[in-house]
């Protein structure tokens, strides 16, 4: 866990797609500074139910679950509501949730482009509509969205995932602006490769639409684009996360943290 310590003790989060990889990791960085949170995402119930118990036994704060699909409009709504009225309060909204898909374009299947938008872009929209007015009528609020370093850069056969990072780059901006007055700041964190259970399953993905070896993959397509030739580390998107959710982070606005080992410095 990282070192960076924030005092977080007595405010309420919501972090969608939490039950593994980033999601996770960025929810035991609340926990560990004392946030009390709602975790959400897919998987088995009795791994959800593990990590919820494991969380809420290790730090001593309230952890709950809602099961909302990114999908619906209506459960987005259902969860935010859920986490106020459960926590009494919510201070950080983290949207995190996301699927891929990689595919030629002229391959792309149409009922995957939709659902990634959905997910990715889409629900966004949907938990930062019902969360601002809340935070609105506290008086604060930090909204961090966890877009990608592919919110500023292309690759290939990535077409949804790409249009949606990049749009979840321009709603974070737009909303930045419409909460600046109400102590409320909207930011982005933008993530390189890290070895996530979403970026397994694409190797083999990458693999088969390149004609190049997995190991390949890894070597010559992900790590080549992050000059420091490494993975990035979950830690390393905590630290940024506490940063923004801080008081130290309040002039941050419509900011994006590039954590994406010098890809987009190219």
């Amino acid at each position: 866990m990282t070192r960076v310590r924030v005092d977080l003790s007595g405010q309420g989060a919501v972090i969608t797609g939490s039950t593994s990889g980033i999601g996770a990791a960025l929810a035991e960085g609340l926990a560990a500074n004392g946030c009390n949170l709602v975790l959400n995402g897919l998987g088995a119930p009795d791994a959800i139910e593990a990590l919820r118990a494991r969380l809420e036994d290790t730090y001593k704060v309230r952890v709950l679950y809602h099961p909302a699909n990114m999908l619906h409009a209506d459960e987005i709504a259902d969860l935010i509501a859920f986490a106020h009225s459960e926590l009494g309060r919510l201070d950080i909204l983290v949207n995190n949730a996301g699927i891929q898909h990689v595919a030629r374009i002229e391959d792309f299947p149409a009922d995957k482009w939709d659902a990634i938008l959905a997910i990715n872009l889409t629900s966004v929209f949907h938990a930062c509509r019902h969360a601002i007015p809340v935070m609105t009528a506290q008086g604060r609020g930090r909204i961090v969205n966890i877009a990608s370093a592919h919110a500023l850069a292309a690759s290939p056969f990535k077409s949804a995932y790409v249009a949606a990072k990049h749009g979840v780059m321009g709603l974070t901006k737009t909303i930045a602006l419409e909460v600046a007055e109400r102590g409320v700041t909207c930011n982005t964190i933008n993530p390189g490769y890290v070895r996530t259970p979403l970026v397994e399953s694409q190797i083999a993905d990458t693999a088969r639409e390149r004609g190049i070896s997995e190991d390949a993959v890894v070597r010559d397509v992900m790590l080549h684009a992050q000059p420091t030739r490494r993975f990035v580390q979950y830690d390393e998107l905590v630290g940024a996360l506490l940063y923004l959710v801080s008081d130290d982070g309040a002039s941050a606005n419509g900011s994006s943290i590039n954590v994406e080992g010098g890809w987009l410095a190219k």
